[in-house]
């Protein structure tokens, strides 16, 4: 056979398990897991939250950076590898991210807007920003360029050298400002407290989902990242110590978050006893950039580096985004990278346009007035983000875990389906070897973990339909239930669209990628297994 290139992958386990770790630690773990946390009995909530780690969390990531390691492609041919009726799921597995670009990319413009403007107020722009469509529209363009360059440069040469610079740097800088936000003084004990203090009697039914639900979206699970970046891996990476590290470095990173976070807004609300909104946008674009600039010339430094470390961990994410989506395009349609990419951060820069002005109306409409531009009454970037991470990713999820844990081997008898040891062997012989936690994992991924992310897709979709209202009771939302309803009617569409268009066609794989000999790749074609 012709002599050919190195495969575009990870050159050690160190950058994959750097690229991974990027693209679970962003905004979510800075603002969902530290109210989340507080909202819902503190340590208690921490405690739950780390058990689901375990038992959600590492269980679907094994999965899903294994489906992508076996098949060395994409997540269409990943999933058609494991099962050529299940390719569906890998072309969900690229939409998802598509959807989640078209507004995440605003928030990274945000964040860069925040950074350069920390030594002017950051507390005063926000209105003004917001509805200064051009200038949000310029600064999202700044971000998405930013990660189309890094993408560009391809998995070895860009994602992994960048993430093995930004991981770290992000860890430092939130490390320094958590030491300094801890002595801050007045009102820090009291940050810690309403932080940390377990109260098992607060976390309740509801805790406990909201932890199991924020372990499954804060590790990117359920959106083909993991699926796609476990493509890129080659034998040296071990999948079991590779997900432990990451899940390790994700949930330190979303507990720094909140040493820091805690504290500074509670030392404010000593000093000038004011509360400030601990959640969401408005923590992280109002309530801080309020406390740093009542810091001084020393808060204008911290807003900085707080906001640099903002925009790393968003960038990292958007990244893995665009790569699951560029990937697909490569590999499927034979496209240079440069042009896939280029392609990709169009459509997404296109739609976001529309999702920054729906933003922008939500966030400066006059109180009592209802916002222009809504879908099922939401601004359009909720309406994208509770479609996908409420409704989609779950499926998608659920969807790898049986994959994995009922499409791997040949059983010969009927009863052997059901066997977790008949699993776990067939596992290891087709190159999946957990040593002792292997049959603990074959029992995990065939019946417990499903069970568990049936339960946040079900409690996540009444959610959306059946709202709390302010006094706690739960009514009816016909916004809701046309979310809902659209969510699935996506879902069904891209069912059709794979049955019909690439259920018996070539999807590609990573030898696909340009600079690769035609001898390779018409290896390709015969080894993709089922299709």
């Amino acid at each position: 056979m012709e002599k050919t290139k190195k495969r575009n992958g990870f050159a050690s386990g160190v950058g994959f398990i750097l690229a991974a770790a990027g693209s679970a630690v962003g905004l979510g773990n800075l603002w969902s897991f530290p109210y989340k946390t507080s909202a819902n009995g503190g340590a208690a909530f921490v405690l739950m939250y780390v058990i689901s780690v375990l038992v959600i969390g590492t269980v679907v990531m094994t999965a899903e950076i294994y489906l992508g390691k076996r098949a060395q492609a994409n997540p269409v041919t990943a999933y058609k590898k494991a099962k050529k009726k299940l390719g569906w799921l890998g072309l969900f597995a690229v939409i998802i991210p598509l959807f989640i670009l078209c507004y995440y990319s605003i928030l990274g413009g945000y964040t860069v807007k925040f950074t350069l403007n920390s030594f002017n107020r950051n507390s005063e722009i926000l209105s003004s920003f917001t509805g200064n469509i051009p200038e949000v529209i310029l600064y999202t363009a700044i971000f998405l360029v930013l990660a189309l360059v890094v993408v560009m440069a391809g998995v070895k040469n860009g994602i992994e050298k960048v993430s093995k610079i930004l991981m770290p740097a992000l860890f430092i800088i939130l490390v320094l400002i958590a030491v300094y936000c801890l002595c801050l003084g007045e009102g820090v004990s009291e940050g810690l407290n309403y932080y940390l203090n377990p109260d098992f009697g607060a976390l309740g039914f509801e805790g406990i989902l909201a932890a199991m639900s924020q372990a499954f979206f804060s590790l990117s699970l359920g959106m083909g990242i993991i699926v796609s970046y476990g493509s890129y891996t080659g034998n040296e990476t071990k999948v079991g110590k590779s997900v432990v590290m990451i899940c390790t470095f994700d949930t330190l990173v979303a507990l720094l978050a909140g040493l820091a976070i805690f504290p500074a807004i509670y030392h404010y609300k000593a000093v000038y006893g004011s509360e400030l909104s601990d959640h969401g946008i408005m923590l992280l674009f109002s309530s801080l950039p309020l406390v740093f600039d009542n810091l001084g010339w020393v808060g204008q430094m911290v807003s900085f580096l707080f906001f640099g470390m903002v925009v790393i961990a968003a960038l990292t994410s958007v990244i893995s985004l665009l790569e699951v989506v560029t990937q697909f395009v490569i590999q499927k349609f034979r496209a240079h990278r440069k042009h896939a990419i280029l392609y990709v951060s169009l459509i997404t820069f296109a739609v976001s346009i529309p999702v920054s002005i729906s933003l922008g109306f939500a966030l400066t409409a006059p109180s009592g007035t209802t916002p222009a531009m809504q879908i099922c009454g939401q601004n359009w970037l909720d309406f994208f983000d509770m479609v996908t991470n409420s409704v989609l990713m779950p499926l998608c999820a659920f969807g790898s875990c049986v994959a994995i844990g009922w499409c791997i081997g040949k059983p010969a008898k009927r009863t052997d389906a059901f066997n977790p040891a008949f699993l776990k062997n067939a596992l290891e012989q087709d190159g999946l070897s957990l040593g002792k936690f292997g049959m603990m994992f074959a029992v995990m991924v065939k019946y417990v973990t499903p069970i568990l992310i049936a339960l946040v897709e079900i409690f996540g979709v009444i959610d959306i339909i059946f709202p709390k209202n302010a006094s706690g009771t739960r009514i009816f939302s016909a916004d809701g239930l046309g979310i809902v309803l659209t969510a699935y009617a996506l879902f069904a569409i891209a069912i059709a669209v794979y049955f019909i268009f690439f259920k018996n066609s070539y999807t590609g794989c990573n030898a696909d990628e340009h600079g690769f000999t035609e001898a390779v790749q018409d290896e390709a074609y015969k080894t993709e297994g089922e299709v």
